[in-house]
């Protein structure tokens, strides 16, 4: 959904205005009108409040009250994922820019494209310790692709113009623009649109020819190939190239955490998830592949396992569009810098489709014998609890492919990536690289705002839905209806699991109290406006989603009182081969040295 190639600037019809005088908040607003932004989550305060005065009166920016910085920042993000365009967010200076710090992480993590907005003290007063100073401009210079802090009034239209385009080209990225408040408040000629100033900043986007054909040569000839996707073919909007690429190859696809949906699930190449707990087709359709080829993956070691063990016979093809990701955790025989959409359509154009295929006829008699063999599944609990995968999973079927589902980080961000069927790009959205906890709420949040006919469910842990539930009054007062589904398994499930394997069963302050209803969550909802439910027996798991699926005027919260003990599989324990995938506790390693 990038077009790294297009000026991301909308440029109006008809003949260019002549510029007119404004102040630098008036600037700030008409700029985001121009931008054709349609919605801006933030809250106000001291040095950013001259901008909300114009805000007020604008009719194409809707501005959303959020609760808590961080619940705007990812609200920003989960827009952006779900809609391809660009997210914003913003905030007042000192602690409500550092409290965007952690989305903005977030988002640089998985490529996101937003824009943060912050407020400033004022110039004359900067670097003097003043009320609600804060460097966000230096605090957030390793955790964002670009950041401004404006020094004249007049620069505002094109540093927003520039931010804007930076963050949704070459590889997407948040922005940061910090304003001081004496430039709000100063006057300035404003015309549109601005000249660009960036020199230095030529994402390449058009992939070398000759490695084209040397990636060509080598898939035509690989006997176990895989094609391993990640999240950057979805920012490219490259799933219709992928989907082309896959069918004339042949070859199986694996899809990572960052890039459910963008191959379908449903479809036969499809191989499943690699990773820590990715299916055991896919980890080993990538640890014993002679030629990976990557596209739009970072070869990230939650994918790889150690990284000096992982896929030791294979060649390997790295199309990405940012160079400095190309040989950084794992040498590309053949190199391809380019936009993910260019590059795998012109490998698709290129195939060579007289490939024969029965090359590949061992290689998926392997992989089928281990799909069969070791099928995601789980087991019902001989205690009556809840099983959380049979919650996660029916959810799924009754909220359908068409829905989104935005979840927070844990196990329960696991059991969603597993057990709900992604045939649509844009419809898995989570925190990947960073693993923020509190991430699901407020992207949700995002989410049914940028689509808001779409059928939104935030799935959450009883320890991320604490951190950030207070947005669920911003979803009620603003109507934002999402559905959230709290997996209540009274513990910080994924420490537990780690406790339970590595430490003994030695539960330290893992236990949050939620069995005993410290907090409620049905009272916590309806305290926050919205429709609370509760969930405790098999029987009753389809009729209250269902119940849940039929309330629209309201957001729904759901605690499903699950098992304490449930456990993520498969898992590649952390620094270890991925040779040791374990498909479930207390058994040997999968490909033990017989199977290899």
């Amino acid at each position: 959904m990038n077009s790294s190639d297009k000026l991301a600037i909308p440029r109006p019809p008809g003949k260019r205005p002549g510029p007119s005088t404004l102040t630098g908040a008036q600037a700030l607003v008409r700029s985001l009108e121009e931008l054709d932004v349609e919605v801006v989550f933030g809250i106000p305060g001291g040095a950013i409040l001259p901008a909300y005065d114009p805000l007020f009166d604008s009719t194409r920016v809707r501005h959303v009250l959020v609760r808590h910085e961080q619940g705007a920042g990812h609200a920003a993000t989960g827009y952006a994922q779900a809609t391809g365009r660009v997210g914003v967010c913003m905030a007042t200076s000192g602690p409500g820019a550092t409290n965007l710090v952690t989305p903005l992480a977030d988002a640089y993590m998985d490529s996101v494209p937003i824009v943060a907005i912050t407020g400033q003290v004022a110039s004359a007063m900067i670097g003097t310790d003043a009320f609600q100073e804060a460097d966000i401009h230096g605090v957030t210079m390793p955790v964002t692709k670009h950041g401004y802090l404006v020094t004249d009034v007049a620069d505002i239209p094109r540093v927003l113009a520039e931010a804007f385009h930076i963050a949704s080209t070459g590889r997407p990225g948040p922005v940061l623009v910090d304003i001081p408040k004496d430039l709000l408040q100063a006057d300035a000629p404003f015309s549109w649109p601005p000249r660009l100033e960036l020199p230095g900043y030529r994402p390449t986007t058009q992939p070398h020819g000759k490695q084209i054909r040397q990636a060509n040569e080598l898939l035509a000839n690989a006997r176990r190939p895989v094609l391993y996707v990640g999240g950057g073919v979805l920012k490219a909007d490259a799933c219709d190239e992928l989907k082309r690429l896959a069918e004339a190859s042949g070859a199986p696809v694996v899809t990572t955490l960052m890039a459910r949906g963008a191959f379908p699930d449903s479809h036969e190449q499809h191989v499943g998830m690699p990773g820590m707990h990715g299916a055991v087709s896919a980890v080993f359709a990538l640890q014993r592949s002679d030629l990976i080829v990557a596209l739009g993956a970072r070869f990230d070691d939650r994918v790889t396992g150690q990284i000096d063990s992982f896929a030791p016979d294979a060649k390997v093809v790295h199309v990405d569009i940012d160079p400095a990701e190309i040989g950084k955790n794992r040498y590309a025989d053949v190199p391809i810098v380019g936009d993910a959409k260019a590059a795998i359509g012109q490998l698709a154009a290129g195939y060579d489709i007289d490939a024969p295929r029965s090359r590949m006829d061992q290689w998926w008699s392997e992989i089928n014998d281990l799909r069969a063999r070791y099928p995601l599944g789980y087991e019902k609990h001989a205690d009556g609890t809840l099983a959380p995968q049979q919650v996660i999973e029916r959810i799924g079927k009754i909220a359908g492919g068409d829905a989104v589902y935005a979840t927070g980080v844990g196990q329960h961000q696991m059991w969603a990536s597993q057990f709900i069927e992604y045939d649509k790009p844009y419809s898995f959205l989570n925190s990947g690289g960073l693993g923020t906890m509190g991430y699901a709420v407020p992207a949700a949040m995002g989410a049914k705002f940028g689509k808001p006919d779409t059928v939104v469910w935030a799935i959450d842990g009883d320890g991320c839905f604490q951190m950030t539930n207070q947005e669920l009054a911003t979803c009620a007062l603003e109507g934002i209806p999402i559905k959230v589904a709290v997996i209540n398994n009274g513990n910080l499930g994924m420490v537990r699991q780690w406790q339970t394997l590595f430490y003994s069963k030695r539960y330290s302050n893992t236990e949050l109290g939620t069995h005993d209803r410290v907090p409620d969550f049905v009272k916590l909802a309806e305290a926050l406006g919205c429709v609370g439910l509760r969930c405790e027996t098999e029987a009753d798991i389809d009729a209250t989603i269902e119940k849940a699926m039929s309330i629209n005027d309201r957001p729904v919260v759901v605690d499903f009182i699950v098992g304490a003990d449930a456990m993520v599989w498969p898992m590649v324990p952390a620094g270890v081969s991925n040779d040791q995938i374990l498909a479930a506790r207390d058994v040997r390693p999968i490909f033990d040295e017989d199977e290899c």
